[in-house]
Order: C-alpha cells, then sequence, then structure tokens
C-alpha cells in the first residue's frame, strides 16, 4: 500500500509542468518580496520614529509654554510679593506676624511593644502543598460538582 502511494505521488509530480513565463514570474515574485521587505521595515521603523519624535516635541512645547507662564507670574511684582509672604514669612512695614509653632497636644503614645521576639519558621511547605493542589486537580475523575462538596 505505502509503495502504490509513493508511486502515485511521484506520477503527480512528473504530470506537474511549468512554463518558462511562470517560471520568470516566480523569481520576480520572490525578487520583488526581498527587494520591498526590508526597505518596507524600514518605512515602519521610520513611521514609529516620527510618532515618538512629535510626542517628544509636543511634550517639549507643553514644558516651554509652562516656563513661560512661571516667567510671566515672576515678571508680576504682586505676584512676587505674595511668594515672599508666603514662603519667607515676610511682612509689609507696619503688619505684625504671629507665627504658631506647635500648638497641637502631644500625640497619645500607642502600645509599640513588638509583634514577635524571636523568627519563626512555618509548619509546611507551601511549594509542595501548591504542586500536590496541582496535580490532585489535574488527575482527579470526580466532577466539579463532587470536589465542592
Amino acid at each position: 500500500m505505502p509503495a502504490s502511494n509513493a508511486r502515485a505521488s511521484a506520477k503527480w509530480l512528473r504530470g506537474i509542468r511549468f512554463s518558462w513565463f511562470s517560471l520568470v514570474m516566480l523569481g520576480l515574485v520572490v525578487l520583488g518580496v526581498l527587494v520591498v521587505a526590508p526597505t518596507l521595515h524600514l518605512y515602519i521603523d521610520q513611521q514609529h520614529q516620527i510618532v515618538r519624535l512629535e510626542q517628544s516635541n509636543a511634550d517639549t512645547a507643553k514644558k516651554v509654554t509652562d516656563l513661560n507662564k512661571q516667567v510671566a507670574d515672576w515678571s508680576d511684582p504682586d505676584y512676587i510679593k505674595a511668594q515672599a509672604r508666603q514662603r519667607l514669612l515676610f511682612v509689609m512695614p507696619g503688619e505684625t506676624s504671629y507665627l504658631v509653632i506647635d500648638d497641637r497636644p502631644p500625640a497619645p503614645k500607642k502600645n509599640d511593644a513588638p509583634v514577635s521576639s524571636s523568627i519563626q519558621a512555618t509548619k509546611s511547605d507551601w511549594l509542595s502543598s501548591l504542586a500536590g493542589s496541582f496535580l490532585t486537580a489535574g488527575l482527579t475523575d470526580q466532577t466539579a460538582a463532587q470536589l465542592s462538596r
């Protein structure tokens, strides 16, 4: 039986005829794929790079806008006065500044006793328990309803 299959497939292969035109066209298709594939890969890489650079440009433009806003804020004398009052605690002439330091009562002490005075070892090996659970679940003949009981 196998010998007859081999003869039939050999006869079928001998029956296939390629014309010169089909061989030339097949060669051109293979050559085209070999020429276009690296170019296409390069094109896709360049498109990804363009997207990354556009995102970087957008991020940089946002940073420039934020910095321009900060420059405009620091050019305003009222903003500078407000920052000096807030950050450096400056006051205008004739004003009195009151600074309250730690006006809250001390927090009550919590029991800071250690949880354990010695290191304790577990009583079971979790890795072998996990492996046993997988093997039991995979090799059982019971149904889900029987296992859930």
